[in-house]
């Protein structure tokens, strides 16, 4: 077919394996803060892949999750296991993570907000790759509206732990859902990630080197 253009269907599974590579590429110029750890062989959406946990056929099906300590930590494996998971697009099992520190954070404390925060801000990944744009944006109002209560924390504990501060964060997110994410076509299960900043500590809120163009997300 050498001299030919190929068009239409026949064109359509290059241009998606050409997606899929070159969104891979970008992933890997993301950081990793627990690089030991395998990520999951998919990304869960509700409907289209198997439940991780529930189902006989999930990626965690009587699986042992990362081991908590009796006090929840900023430095702990499974805090650093959610900033890898959302930082390349695995919105729902970073969701996961954070929501077994914050079960065990103290109740009144400025912890509980800031993971149950972060748990807004993921199930509003969730929604954004689902294309529920009113979802998506009431989750990330909400988180916005715990890490701005945050701002009132002298440590800047939390600072260093995310990169940024919680009031920044909290802009990002309420930016990332006032203009659609321009989704790509993915295989099945493959992470995509939608916000256009790294969690991290040493990332200072930059920006990965895939979505610099994309700067209205």
């Amino acid at each position: 077919m050498s001299g030919q253009l190929l068009t239409g269907a026949s064109h359509q599974p290059m241009v998606i394996g050409m997606i899929c590579f070159l969104m891979a590429i970008g992933s890997m110029l993301r950081p990793r803060w627990l690089p030991q750890k395998s990520f999951p062989p998919y990304a869960y959406l509700p409907g289209r892949e198997p439940h991780p946990v529930r189902d006989p056929t999930g990626d965690s099906y009587h699986v042992e999750p990362i081991p908590l300590a009796a006090e929840p930590s900023l430095g702990s494996d499974v805090f650093l296991w959610g900033l890898d998971l959302f930082n390349h697009g695995y919105y729902w099992e970073a969701h996961e993570a954070w929501e077994g520190l914050w079960q065990v954070a103290d109740r009144d404390g400025p912890l509980r907000m800031l993971f149950k925060g972060l748990i807004l801000l993921s199930a509003a990944g969730v929604k954004i790759r689902e294309r529920k744009h009113v979802a998506a944006a009431r989750h990330a109002r909400r988180a916005a509206a715990l890490l701005r209560r945050l701002m009132k924390v002298p440590d800047r504990a939390f600072e260093r732990a995310l990169g940024m501060s919680p009031a920044t964060l909290a802009e990002y997110a309420e930016a990332a859902t006032r203009i659609p994410a321009d989704l790509q076509a993915t295989a099945p299960g493959q992470p995509q990630p939608v916000f256009n900043f790294i969690l991290g500590s040493n990332s200072r809120g930059r920006r990965s080197g895939s979505q610099k163009r994309n700067s209205h997300l």
